[in-house]
């Protein structure tokens, strides 16, 4: 029993060394690594390359899937480059099998003293993080070792031997077995290598460690799968065509098992290297096979999972991808784009909010003012997504960012309310009663509004790509804006003045539209003042002082 139970403690050991080497690489380099996919994926051969090098990084292809995934929900990647990106990405890991199957032993007790000094010493930075991918590639070599050396004294026990004599291939339970221990692990590399090392002691057979090795590479296409069964259909759309391409590939190969014992084995040498060696050749052959058919593949799968009609707004989350809260560059890019789509929904509000003031739209007002409950609620889902990105986990970029979408959604669920409630006095005061703005006044709130939109637009222009220039611009823009309310406040009361009459009836809902419009800009301003603090370009007595009287 004890025996038994260091065995599994090995191979715990060396699936959590694979996944602190995974996630410390996608800490460190989880941005670098999408800007690398996202500028070299311009043929199926390019991103198939690509694919092997980050995956050979990371060790995952479940990650890579997750990445590329987000490129297609986003629109950046066509789903046959992408899928062309998961057959190099299974070959990358395939690859660092055969790396982790020399004896690397000497390295671990380097890797685990090297790795724990520069996790201590530096842990909020990104040599700390690099000392995390350090401790889990000393762990993995440490708990190959230990692997190795509990199975030597599991195979001498005579209840062991008669159990292994007893063994009888059965090539479809050895396929499901390696599946389902690369799903509950979460690696497949895992899983192989471990195989190899049972292989090598004779633990199981060589036609059996095989079988297990298909059931990992099918089981990391399904692990893809379910890791996005909660995502968008586009995000959902490449795992499924890389478990096609798996399921295919397993089909052709299963039967030629025999074919590569027989004549391939003889070359290879000890069972560790024929099993690594395997795991290598059948993904390099589902790559070349099949990277011809991508763009087949991406219409089946295209067909099972069709694009849902859009709507004009939806209080449903269209990128909350759960599945990139993993990797915290995704998951902050996911969150970027969700912020972007609650301002979609507020420029909706806003261009319809005059159309109503002028048409008199009940109906309208009553739709608008719904929406507002829309942007509430993605103001809350945004909100509960990013407290589950671990802040620890954010380098000092993604870290302000992250405090930069908290801020620009705050302030979008703001402007919804002043719209709402603008909404609710244009009904109340106007059209119930029956009355209308003067011509001027109403030149007045059309010109207020048409620099409202222009500087809601610059302001997710800032918001998206963070210029000094843009957001200097806007902060401009509010000076004006506040200037031509004062002085159309003045015009206003000279209107009184001069006893017009639909001004006189309008008067104090107008005073109130032009004040709740200058409050509306100030909320757009805002997103400019994170983007010139960081860039040292806000000026404290001129900009940020004003700024402050102004909100207060």
């Amino acid at each position: 029993m004890k025996h038994l139970l260091n065995l599994l403690a090995a191979i715990a050991l060396l699936v959590w060394g694979t996944h602190l080497v995974r996630t410390g690489i996608l800490r460190v380099f989880g941005a670098n690594l999408r800007n690398v996919l996202a500028h070299s994926i311009s043929n199926r051969y390019a991103a198939a390359i690509s694919g092997i090098g980050v995956t050979a990084l990371v060790q995952s292809s479940t990650a890579t899937a997750l990445i590329v995934s987000s490129f297609v929900g986003q629109g950046l990647v066509t789903l046959p480059l992408a899928l062309a990106v998961m057959l190099g990405a299974d070959v990358g890991t395939s690859l660092m099998a055969v790396v982790f199957s020399f004896d690397l032993s000497w390295l671990s007790p380097l890797f685990i003293f090297a790795g724990v000094v520069l996790f201590i010493s530096r842990q909020s930075t990104n040599v700390g993080r690099f000392g995390r991918i350090l401790i889990g590639l000393g762990l993995m070599l440490l708990a190959l070792r230990l692997v190795t050396a509990s199975t030597e004294v599991l195979t001498q026990a005579p209840a062991v031997k008669a159990l292994l004599a007893s063994l009888a291939s059965d090539l479809l339970l050895e396929i499901t077995m390696g599946a389902v221990l690369a799903v509950v692990s979460y690696s497949s590399l895992a899983i192989v290598l471990l195989t190899a090392t049972l292989a090598a002691s004779g633990v199981i057979p060589l036609d059996v460690a095989l079988g297990l090795v298909l059931g990992a590479n099918l089981g990391s296409g399904l692990l893809a799968v379910l890791t996005t069964a909660k995502s968008t259909v586009e995000v959902r759309q490449v795992p499924m065509g890389n478990f096609v391409f798996k399921v295919l590939g397993i089909l052709i190969a299963a039967p030629l098992l025999g074919l590569w014992l027989r004549h391939v084995r003889p070359y290879l040498g000890d069972p560790a290297t024929v099993v690594v060696m395997f795991h290598l050749t059948f993904n390099l052959l589902v790559g070349v096979v099949f990277i011809g058919v991508t763009q087949v593949v991406a219409g089946w799968v295209q067909k099972w999972l069709p694009k849902p009609e859009k709507t004009l707004a939806s209080g449903r989350p269209h990128h909350l991808d759960p599945s990139a809260l993993s990797t915290p560059s995704l998951a902050i890019s996911c969150a970027a784009r969700e912020a972007l789509h609650q301002a979609d929904i507020v420029e909706t509000m806003m261009l319809g909010m005059l159309k109503v003031i002028k048409n008199n739209d009940l109906q309208l007002a009553e739709d608008l003012r719904k929406l507002d409950d829309t942007v509430d609620e993605l103001y809350s889902a945004i909100k509960y997504y990013l407290t589950k990105i671990s802040r620890e986990a954010l380098g000092e970029e993604e870290s302000r960012r992250w405090t930069d979408i908290i801020s620009f959604t705050i302030n979008m669920e703001q402007i919804g309310d002043i719209i709402e409630r603008v909404l609710i006095d244009i009904e109340d005061k106007k059209i119930k009663k029956g009355r209308s703005f003067s011509e001027a006044g109403m030149a007045e709130i059309c010109e207020l509004h048409a620099r409202l939109v222009d500087n809601l637009r610059l302001g997710m222009s800032v918001f998206l790509n963070g210029t000094v220039r843009d957001a200097q611009k806007l902060l401009e823009e509010k000076a004006r804006f506040r200037d031509l309310e004062r002085e159309y406040a003045a015009t206003h009361l000279g209107r009184l003045s001069d006893n017009t009459v639909q001004s006189i009836e309008t008067s104090s809902l107008h005073i109130d539209l032009i004040s709740d419009l200058k409050r509306i800009n100030s909320h757009i301003c805002s997103i400019a003042y994170p983007i010139l603090d960081s860039a040292g370009a806000l000026a404290p007595n001129r900009l940020r002082q004003p700024a402050l009287m102004d909100e207060q």
